[in-house]
């Protein structure tokens, strides 16, 4: 039987995806495994118990990473599942860009009490036309599964698109419209494009990428859009922009004192994923995340521990080992179980980074003892008895 604990509401279409061997807990201490998708873990005290954690969502910004693989504590995230969600509302952000159909609801609100509204817009409607997207460059950094998505829509929409990833995988690559142009630096998107979106995740390396140099090397009125994490943009170097002229619009989905109510901003409040779809297909994929790992110790899209699949375990037992990425490690595993006579029929290990996992299938039940020899090993964070 296992527990599990959800630090916030979880679609219930997920949930379902639980069977008998599961049951709710209020208590986070008793969890095996824990739901979360925008609560705050970093000042969180995790439970010695606790097996796993699974993000409703891509960002893992909220959740000690870290500190979870020290302990043993594999987190996993939901990459692509709102993938769709967040695509429509760049391409929404986009047109509201292109044309200030904002400006212009409100200007019909304003004067909804005038008997002659509609022939009064005809004269007005001047200071809202924009211009369209068909024809114009987009330059869109980062393509993982959002960032493919909105590159297919924009070349059926008729624009020029270009495409910036170092580390694009080979199934972003499958699925990219041919018609993308994959350029090799960031600066030649910067040059050339019309419109600007940022589709990668918050890492030092990428905090702040747009700043006040990645500005001035932009084309005189381009489109910037955020839909990825405030904390890309250098955001008072973009009202500098707007104010110059260089930018013209500024599209993020991360309100907050900087860009709120700021003119040339549209600041939406943080919608992109939520819809009903997105929320269903991250509950569903979370759970059915969560299940592989508690019952097989299968690690699929983790972000703090690399994948690794044996599927279904046939044999007696399997045996879980998290630990540092060194070497010889593999050599003293191995020996704990010959010592005691006991046969490994499979093993798999897997890195990334400076932490490593190994899952060992044995023909026969891992006794206390051996647990506590592998345990003892230098650079063992934890061993799990999976079977």
């Amino acid at each position: 039987m296992f527990k599990y604990h959800c630090l916030n509401p979880i679609a219930g279409v997920g949930l379902e995806k639980f069977d008998s061997k599961y049951v709710k807990t209020e208590q986070i201490e008793e969890a095996d495994g824990i739901l979360v998708r925008s609560a705050a873990m970093h000042d969180m005290e995790l439970p010695d118990n606790l097996l796993a954690i699974a993000r409703a969502g891509a960002g893992v910004n909220n959740i000690p990473l870290d500190k979870c693989a020290e302990k043993g504590i594999v987190v996993f995230n939901t990459p692509g599942a709102n993938a769709n969600g967040v695509k429509e509302l760049v391409i929404a952000g986009m047109l509201l860009a292109a044309r200030d159909v904002v400006g212009g609801i409100e200007w019909v609100k304003e004067n909804r009490a005038d008997e002659n509204v509609g022939k009064t817009a005809e004269k007005a409607k001047k200071n809202f036309a924009g211009t369209e997207i068909e024809g114009k460059k987009l330059g869109i950094v980062g393509l993982g599964a959002i960032g493919v998505k909105v590159a297919n829509v924009a070349k059926h929409l008729g624009m020029e698109v270009y495409g910036y990833d170092p580390y694009v995988s080979v199934d972003a690559a499958w699925n990219l419209s041919r018609d993308v142009k994959h350029v090799l630096n960031v600066e030649e998107i910067y040059a050339e494009c019309d419109y600007i979106t940022i589709h990668v995740p918050l890492m030092d390396s990428t905090k702040g990428m747009i700043n006040k140099e990645a500005i001035e090397q932009m084309k005189d009125g381009v489109i910037l859009l955020n839909f990825a994490r405030d904390l890309l943009v250098d955001e008072k170097a973009v009202i500098d922009g707007i104010e110059s002229g260089k930018i013209r619009k500024y599209v993020s989905d991360f309100p907050n004192t900087t860009t709120a109510g700021q003119d040339g901003c549209i600041v939406i409040p943080h919608l992109g994923a939520s819809t009903e779809e997105s929320e269903d297909n991250c509950a569903v994929m979370a759970v059915k995340e969560l299940k592989n790992y508690l019952e097989n110790g299968n690690i699929i899209n983790s972000v703090n521990y690399p994948n690794c699949d044996m599927g279904i375990c046939a044999q007696v037992g399997r045996v879980a080992i998290f630990h540092k990425n060194i070497a010889n490690m593999i050599t003293k595993f191995t020996a704990c179980f010959g010592d005691n006579g006991i046969n490994i029929s499979d093993m798999t290990n897997k890195s990334r980074g400076e932490v490593a996992y190994t899952m060992i299938d044995i023909e026969a039940p891992a006794s206390e003892e051996i647990i506590k020899k592998l345990q003892s090993i230098e650079g063992v964070f934890r061993v799990r008895v999976v079977k």
